[in-house]
């Protein structure tokens, strides 16, 4: 008969094993990151649609209990709140990258809309952009940097109008006018706000859609599409 200490010692041996061995294989069996994922690896650039708010990222592989591990640069919870929640991100085949919290929700889905470049529309937030610095160029002008007095001419043609582009807030732009001695088909356009979008500068009639500029390397702005006499805003 074995003695009473020998069944014990073997029970506390089998428990051991019995929680060692689910742990062991689930580090076995953990999935390695795809190739999209293992090209996030490193630091990015995160940042706001209006390229207002900027701070960094770095995508690391350690294993995180929702995915792998991330961290913010000091700045980043100060700029987007959001952050302090985020602990850990995935990005899966499903061609989504996932900023989860400590649950494992998904608190920013990026899309990849070209290479080295990820938005995610975020409640609360407004859209959210993930940038690789390899790919990041001069900051896009901001409202601030534009606003102004600009001349709105067809090609080398005299000016049809005098645009005012000020800060002032109206809805989701700025407030525009237009000084006396306009074109009268301007007129009817009657510009009244303007916004900066992603880089391009929008010019935005009372009814209808935006016209779209685009900066020059003259430092103008060349509506979208581009024609061989089409509309420019210069200073003038």
């Amino acid at each position: 008969m074995a003695c009473p200490w020998f069944n014990m010692l073997r029970h506390l041996l089998i428990a051991a094993v019995a929680v060692l061995i689910p742990g062991a294989a689930l580090a076995q069996t953990r999935p390695p990151l795809n190739n999209a994922a293992q090209a996030m690896i490193g630091t990015w650039e995160f940042s706001n649609a209006d390229h207002t708010r900027i701070c960094t990222l770095v995508f690391k592989d350690d294993t995180a209990a929702a995915g792998h591990k991330l961290e913010f640069d000091a700045n980043c919870a100060t700029l987007f709140p959001l952050v302090h929640d985020i602990v850990a991100w995935k990005y899966p085949d499903d061609d989504l990258l996932y900023l989860l919290d400590a649950q494992g929700k998904a608190l920013v889905e990026f899309s990849e809309v070209e290479d080295g470049l990820f938005e995610a529309p975020t409640r609360g937030v407004g859209v959210l952009f993930l940038q690789n610095p390899a790919t990041v160029g001069p900051p896009p002008k901001t409202a601030q940097d534009v606003a102004g007095d600009w001349a709105l001419k067809r090609g080398t043609g005299a000016p049809l109008c005098t645009l005012t582009l000020t800060t002032n807030a109206v809805k989701d732009a700025y407030a525009l006018s237009a000084k006396p001695g306009c074109d009268a088909a301007v007129v009817r356009l009657n510009f009244t706000r303007w916004r900066m979008d992603r880089g391009e500068l929008l010019l935005m009639p009372a009814n209808g859609e935006p016209w779209r500029f685009a900066e020059g390397d003259d430092g103008g702005w060349r509506r979208l599409p581009e024609t061989a006499n089409g509309m420019m805003l210069v200073k003038p």
